[in-house]
């Protein structure tokens, strides 16, 4: 091992990040206060210190190794997107220069043609601006031979439109603290200058054998099985939850934690998830904005390391049909300017007053606006993990735990305390006493409250955390409005103080039909849910249509973070995402099919064949069962051609019809037959010797070779 490789990671971290520490120590310190004024948005960036920024960003990528520029950002396709430029160009005297000003910094021009935008654009209408976030710090991405400075950008049309999910993001993000700092200062809070979302994500994920995994086309096409039959172990025993690491695979997360660290991304815990080959990683709360941006980072590390491991990596939501599925919990809280945390009980009379606020304030948001995180986590990925094997149900509801529903009833009275906390006694000297929680945690609530924070758990593993969390931080912002308004009507002849105890009762009463303690998994919850009016949508199209629900294109208007064209437009993206999705397995199964699972029948049958003729002169009826199984497997060769002659002429008819009628159509008969079909393979599988299967099966897929 090098000594590079040797440097702890407190030597290496943020060493390739263009921080506030750099920036502090490569800028003179009034254009520096300009860079900082400009990220608090007091102000923005003079073109004068914009060049003097971009020359010490430019001498400092370079210095680090770095040989190209790009504008980084995220179109609505989830992933991220780059375009790099190169520092080092030929001069008019043919000598080499180095080329990277204010202007280049702040603003770009990739082509936007090709990028989704729900056909709103003509492929000769290409032009798109990027522009630089400057409250996200740039980064430098490593090469075997070089770097590139990242830049995080915004990314919008030539008429302003947004093209990505950070413009959105940080308009939402901008709702929520004015609309918080107008409600602290009602509360009497008026030294607070700023109020800053925080976003902690949970990343899970799958790791196999990367060579197996190429043998696979519906995991490598698909990022997920598409036909496999049950091992005969699997994760009903849980050995695996939390158990040792893999070997291989802890090398693999020691690299992209030591990646991460370099780029100024924590990584709070790793360990190993439910199912065979699940793990996660949590990482460190950040500015909403930068934390989606650094699990966009992650992502792209992990998917780079992979490879380099040999592991093939799965973000996809629910990779082996009957195993856990991959989510990204999402924990979502408010911090003020003097660092306390908003969501955070406490035994001052005063705070607990602004927690019972800013809590009821989400309660009665997600209860008027609970469609919107509906919308938010319906993707085609999703639409295979929710609902079961500890997701949350694709109903929205939200769990606060005992202590607090009970204190909700109390806040008529005078005392507005939570319980202390007990000392957990263990009976056994040699162990610490523990502080338990209020209450315990509630795996079946997509929204839950768990001491501080607010975990949103339905967001799928493969999407970016961006669009649920401008959701949720849309529908927060109004209710803290709605809170505003109801403490101001009180205030005239009350304490603010008692106003707003009574606002925050008054907002737990509008809010108690999103209000479910139990488990959410239950029949009786999904009638009890559709008495509520909570069940406005069935199917994942139907869900991807609450977007354009008339109250929710009101709300997000009227808070500026998409206007109505803009929805319209990122629905359109989204529901063909999800049609897209669909139509790729059922051309990738249907392959699978024919180039596989059938000829495999055929080779048994000529096996089975071959063999019964070795008996000559043999009254057949005593190898009856032998002679049905050969039937039996005849039988199924023929169903499955029936039904691959139907996928396919299903498959024909999408071709005329709109992203909506495609969603529908795949979800009302595409799916079921595909299940179908997967139904009859499995069965096949089992009876198929193994060297004649075409595919590695469940049980070699989820073993890691050392």
């Amino acid at each position: 091992m090098s000594e590079r490789e040797l440097q702890s990671v407190h030597e290496i971290f943020g060493s390739m990040l263009f921080d506030k520490r750099v920036m502090k120590s490569k800028l003179n310190p009034d254009i520096y206060e300009q860079v900082i004024a400009a990220m608090e948005g007091r102000q923005h960036l003079s073109p004068e210190a914009a060049d003097i920024v971009a020359d010490a960003m430019k001498n400092w990528a370079i210095s680090k190794g770095a040989t190209h520029w790009a504008h980084w950002f995220q179109p609505q396709t989830e992933l991220t997107a780059e375009k790099h430029q190169a520092f080092t160009m030929a001069g008019a005297d043919g000598n080499p220069i180095e080329v990277f000003r204010g202007h280049h910094l702040a603003q770009g021009e990739p082509d936007a043609s090709s990028f989704p935008s729900a056909g709103t654009r003509s492929t000769f209408e290409a032009r798109g601006y990027s522009a630089w976030d400057i409250s996200s710090p740039a980064f430098i991405v490593k090469s075997p031979k070089g770097g590139t400075l990242c830049i995080p950008s915004a990314f919008f049309s030539f008429d302003g439109t947004p093209l990505d999910l950070k413009t959105p993001l940080l308009r939402a993000l901008d709702a929520v603290e004015g609309r918080a700092l107008k409600l602290l200062k009602t509360l009497g809070q008026r030294g607070i200058k700023s109020v800053k979302m925080t976003v902690g994500a949970e990343q899970e994920y799958f790791l196999i054998d990367r060579p197996r995994a190429q043998l696979r086309p519906d995991v490598r096409f698909c990022g997920r099985t598409l036909i496999g039959a049950q091992p005969a172990k699997d994760q009903k025993l849980d050995h695996h939850y939390f158990g040792a690491i893999h070997q291989r695979v802890l090398s693999y997360m020691e690299d992209v934690e030591r990646d991460l660290a370099r780029l100024g991304v924590s990584i709070l815990a790793r360990h190993n998830e439910v199912a065979r080959c699940q793990f996660e990683f949590a990482h460190l709360y950040a500015e909403a904005n930068v934390a989606c941006d650094q699990n966009q980072i992650l992502m792209e590390t992990m998917r780079k390391l992979a490879r380099k491991h040999e592991l093939r990596l799965l973000f996809h939501e629910k990779p082996f049909a009957g195993m856990n599925g991959s989510g990204k919990h999402t924990n979502i809280s408010l911090v003020d300017s003097e660092g306390r945390n908003l969501l955070k009980p406490s035994n001052s009379h005063r705070r607990n007053v602004i927690f019972l606020t800013f809590l009821s304030a989400v309660v009665l948001g997600v209860s008027k606006f609970h469609s919107l995180l509906q919308a938010s986590i319906a993707t085609y990925g999703n639409l295979f993990r929710l609902g079961g094997h500890e997701a949350p149900p694709s109903i929205i509801s939200v769990y606060l735990g005992s202590a607090l529903t009970d204190l909700i009833k109390r806040l008529g009275e005078q005392d507005v305390s939570l319980p202390e906390r007990g000392v957990m006694d263990l009976g056994l000297a040699k162990l610490p006493e523990i502080v338990p929680f209020d209450s315990d945690r509630n795996r079946t609530s997509p929204v839950a409250f768990t001491g501080d924070k607010f975990e949103f758990r339905a967001p799928g593993s493969s999407q970016s955390i961006a669009f649920p969390v401008t959701m949720f931080a849309s529908l927060w912002a109004w209710g803290i409005e709605e809170l505003t308004k109801m403490i101001e009507a009180r205030s005239s002849d009350k304490d603010p103080i008692d106003a707003a105890l009574e606002a925050a009762r008054e907002a737990f009463k509008r809010g108690s039909n999103i209000l479910f303690e139990g488990d959410a998994y239950t029949q009786e919850w999904h009638e009890e849910a559709k008495r509520r009016g909570l069940i406005e949508a069935e199917t994942m199209p139907d869900r991807i249509d609450l977007l354009l629900k008339p109250e929710n294109k009101e709300m997000l208007a009227s808070l500026g973070i998409y206007r109505a064209h803009e929805l319209d437009n990122i629905r359109e993206i989204r529901m063909n995402s999800f049609a897209t999705g669909l139509e790729v397995e059922a051309a990738i199964l249907f392959d699978m099919l024919w180039e596989g699972v059938l000829p495999a029948i055929s080779k048994q049958l000529v096996l089975e064949k071959n063999s019964l003729s070795a008996f000559d002169n043999v009254d057949f009826g005593e190898f009856k069962a032998w002679r049905d199984y050969t039937g039996g497997l005849g039988r199924a060769k023929n169903a499955l051609i029936v039904d691959a002659n139907r996928l396919h002429e299903l498959k024909e008819r999408l071709s005329s019809m709109n992203a909506r009628e495609r969603s529908d159509f795949l979800t009302r008969e595409i799916l079921p037959l595909m299940d179908e079909i997967r139904a009859k393979c499995d069965a096949a599988e089992l009876t198929i010797a193994a060297d004649i299967w075409p595919y590695p099966i469940y049980r070699n897929l989820l073993s890691l070779s050392a």
